[in-house]
Formats: C-alpha cells, sequence, structure tokens
C-alpha cells in the first residue's frame, strides 16, 4: 500500500488535483494499484481563516504515514506576501529535508518546441533544494533611505553539495546517461564555487564511466538555446536551477506542461506541476492539467511502478499528438475535457 497526501492548495490547484484524483482512481481500478489518498485543506482560505498554513506536527505526521505528497498550487492575492505559502511549501521542503529539486525538461510533441531547429530535448536537472540564497539570511541597513544597503547571503555546505552531486550521477547510472554537467559560476562567485567545483570533481572520479562537465551559467543559458541536446543531467545551486529549469519550460512548451519533485530518497518525496496557482483563471476549468498528469507519473516512477509512469507518458504524447489539449497548448478544450482524453486513452491501454 503506497499512502499519498494530497494538498490542493489555492487557485487552480483544486482543479488540477481533481483530475489527479481520477486519474489515480483509474490506475487503481483498472490494475488492482494499491494507493490510498488522504487529503488536507492546506492553503489561503484555511490561513485566512484560522491563521494556520502547516498545522503543528504536520511533519512528524507526514513521515510517520506516508509515503509521498502530491500538491497542487499556492497563491492567492489575498495574502500578498506569500506568508502562508511559505510556511507550508517551505516548511515542508525543509522540514522534510527534500534537498533534491527534481525537474525534468522534456520535448514531448514536437507542436511544442520554440527552436527552429527542432530537435529531441531530454535534460533533467537536479536544483539543490535547501541551501543557497533562499535561507533568507541577510540584513539591511538604513532601510527606506537613499542610504540603504541590503545584503543576501548564499550559504553552500559541504554536505548539502555533495548530496546532491552524488545522486546526480547516481541518477545518469540507473537511467543510462552518459553525461552530468555542473553548472555554476565559480569565476565570480569565489568561495561557494570553488566547493562546487571541488565536490563535483571528487564525486565524479567515482563514476567514471559517465562523462563529468562544466559550464558557468550564462553560458549554460545560451548553450540550452543554441543546442539543448548537449545536455543529459544537469547539477546546480539553488538559484541556477530556479532559472534554468524555467528556462528549459520555455522550450519544451511552458509551465503548463512541466512537472517537478521535491525528493529526500531515504524519507518522502513531494511531487507538483512548476505552474503556480493562476488565479485569474482559477474556477474557469481551463487549466491545463498535463502537468499534474506528469507529476503523478514522477510520482509512479519514484514508487518503483515504471509501467504506470510509464503509461501516463503515452497518454500524454498521444493527446498532444492529436490536439486534444487546453488553449494554452493550442487546442480547444476545457480542462476537465483535455483530462478526460488522457483518461480515456489510460481505459482504452
Amino acid at each position: 500500500m503506497k499512502r499519498i497526501l494530497l494538498i490542493p492548495g489555492d487557485g487552480i490547484g483544486p482543479e488540477v488535483m481533481a483530475e489527479a484524483k481520477k486519474l489515480l482512481g483509474l490506475l487503481s481500478q483498472k490494475w488492482a494499484l494499491s494507493i490510498s489518498c488522504e487529503e488536507v485543506d492546506w492553503g489561503a482560505e484555511r490561513y485566512l481563516k484560522d491563521g494556520i498554513g502547516l498545522p503543528q506536527g504536520a511533519l512528524a505526521d507526514i513521515k510517520a504515514r506516508f509515503d509521498a505528497i502530491l500538491f497542487g498550487a499556492l497563491g492567492d492575492p489575498r495574502i500578498p506576501d506569500m506568508a502562508h505559502g511559505r510556511e507550508i511549501l517551505l516548511g515542508l521542503r525543509f522540514g522534510l529535508d527534500l534537498f533534491i529539486n527534481l525537474r525534468p525538461v522534456k520535448l514531448w510533441h514536437p507542436s511544442l518546441g520554440v527552436l527552429k531547429n527542432n530537435r529531441a530535448i531530454d535534460i533533467v536537472i537536479f536544483r539543490e533544494n535547501t541551501e543557497d540564497i533562499y535561507l533568507g539570511l541577510g540584513s539591511v541597513t538604513h532601510q527606506g533611505s537613499e542610504q540603504e544597503i541590503t545584503i543576501d547571503e548564499s550559504k553552500h555546505s559541504f554536505h548539502g553539495v555533495y548530496r546532491i552531486i552524488n545522486e546526480a550521477f547516481s541518477y545518469a547510472v540507473r537511467y543510462n546517461r552518459k553525461r552530468v554537467t555542473l553548472v555554476d559560476k565559480a569565476n565570480a562567485i569565489k568561495f561557494g564555487g570553488s566547493l562546487w567545483q571541488r565536490v563535483f570533481r571528487g564525486v565524479s572520479k567515482e563514476y567514471p564511466s559517465i562523462k563529468a562537465d562544466h559550464f558557468f551559467v550564462d553560458v549554460a543559458a545560451m548553450k540550452m538555446i543554441q543546442d539543448p541536446t548537449q545536455f543529459e543531467v544537469v547539477v546546480t545551486s539553488n538559484l541556477f536551477g530556479d532559472i534554468l529549469s524555467d528556462l528549459g519550460a520555455g522550450l519544451v512548451g511552458g509551465l503548463g506542461i512541466c512537472a517537478s519533485g521535491n525528493i529526500n530518497p531515504s524519507n518522502i518525496a513531494l511531487f507538483e506541476p512548476v505552474h503556480g496557482s493562476a488565479p485569474d483563471i482559477a474556477g474557469t476549468n481551463s487549466a491545463n492539467p498535463i502537468a499534474m498528469f506528469l507529476s503523478v507519473s514522477m510520482m509512479m516512477n519514484y514508487f518503483g511502478f515504471m509501467e504506470f509512469g510509464s503509461i501516463i507518458e503515452k497518454a500524454i504524447v498521444d493527446v498532444l499528438g492529436r490536439g486534444a489539449t487546453t488553449k494554452d497548448l493550442g487546442g480547444g478544450l476545457s480542462c476537465s475535457e483535455a483530462s478526460h482524453e488522457v483518461l480515456r486513452f489510460i481505459e482504452n491501454y
């Protein structure tokens, strides 16, 4: 039995989560897949009502009772500073030590590519998820005056850098990928850059069958556009991974078709679409469910149910080939109609 915690969240999160529940139900029914789902109301509505984002004791409960988390989206204009989002999503990432942010960048259909020479794109980005500038370290002096000075500090540890680099190489071996690329800015960021470079060189020696190479982040961004096929597995810091993964999404069809995993291999994983809560279209039944379905596919692979992850991917390829998609991908279907097309393929598989 695999136990999944469902967190629909805000905006279009509940809409795409509703379709994910249909998908999980179909997999369970058709193949007798042993899955148990439990849904919680963590999001803006609850936060505005009682001031609770991540309930007390939630982290311990999750560790004790669940195998994975499926997340919708967070973001509500009534909470402009995203206080609840930081408490919930960052609380889960840091509290559960989900140090891998796994961001596949794959061109599922040629029609979605934006490059002139449209080639197969299949990159997996390993973004370190618990360190770097996102820790909120720093200071400000003379705030609000013309003498204001702000300092944001970026923190990297040997432990944090080693484990993400090691996981990237391990993934390359498991999935028969031949190349791991370190992306950093060591020519300008002296201390953190040196640490990443030294650890990368050390770990690469443990994987002699994998080609290890390196680009500075500005060069990597250029090369991803010039020829993304030269990348297979990319490992990088929190900040640079954040930027490059969205650049990659732009090459393959946008955020509406991209999924992500926040993973600790020895603990638990959280899977989510990367498109955000999109409050401007919430409630209109026009959200694209594909990113959520690909998040479910990633979760199936994480569980070791590779066959079911593959079936979901085949269904996605099928609907994209037929143009049975929502408006953001050039189709004319609603969220529920696009979902129905995916589910119908799986039901008839």
